[in-house]
């Protein structure tokens, strides 16, 4: 499971990004101050880090620097009450990955960590979503660290759901990225497989979209 360690000291802000990010299916720490948040994102076990800028105790910024100093790369994305061009431009020069200002549509946040999360999974070649992770680089999928048995085409399907998991995928799209066809408006391969991981994943979690598509719960 995904784990995102959510710095805010205002407690309402907190638990309303832990919530939305619990939702989508992460596992969710909170720090309250500067020091504490460092202490916290230095660890392996974080995914990616929601960090805002105005912190007792330490910046964020200074957080930021800190962390990168420390040889850390995890995803971190900057929440910021504070405006203009200046603030963006420190905060990136800080190591910062992404940058939200405050107030913030909860929607737009949780996009922007499905990205970064995306981006770090791309570049270590691990992909976890809740309980089902697919190591790329190995050709292994596992559920609770139980490994799946998966054909080299039912793990590039899969791979396609997790890398874009809660958007909506059209047959089109499947065939073209796992098959290389064109559509045939006739073919139910991409039917049939879904069918296959679902048997393997369990049916939760791929939801038939109709008229549109498949989308990864």
């Amino acid at each position: 499971m995904t784990r995102i360690l959510v710095v805010d000291d205002e407690p309402h802000i907190a638990a309303l990004v832990g919530r939305a990010l619990t939702a989508e299916g992460h596992d969710v720490v909170v720090a309250e101050t500067g020091p504490d948040a460092l202490t916290r994102a230095v660890e392996p076990d974080i995914d990616l880090v929601v960090l805002d800028v105005g912190l007792p105790g330490m910046d964020g910024l200074e957080v930021l620097r800190r962390l990168r100093a420390h040889g850390s790369t995890v995803p971190v994305i900057i929440l910021t009450a504070r405006s203009g061009t200046r603030d963006t431009v420190d905060g990136l020069d800080a190591g910062a990955n992404d940058y939200v200002s405050k107030p913030f549509v909860v929607a737009e946040l949780l996009a922007r960590v499905r990205s970064r999360l995306r981006e770090s999974a791309a570049a270590t070649g691990i992909i976890t979503r809740g309980d089902v992770t697919l190591d790329v680089l190995a050709r292994r999928a596992t559920i609770n660290d139980r490994e799946v048995d998966l054909s080299a085409r039912e793990f590039a399907l899969a791979e396609q759901f997790l890398r874009n998991a809660g958007e909506v995928l059209s047959r089109e799209t499947l065939l073209s990225r796992v098959w290389g066809l064109d559509f045939d408006p006739g073919s139910n391969v991409v039917d049939v497989y879904v069918r296959y991981l679902r048997s393997k994943f369990g049916p939760e979690r791929i939801s038939t979209v109709r008229g549109a598509g498949y989308r990864w719960e």
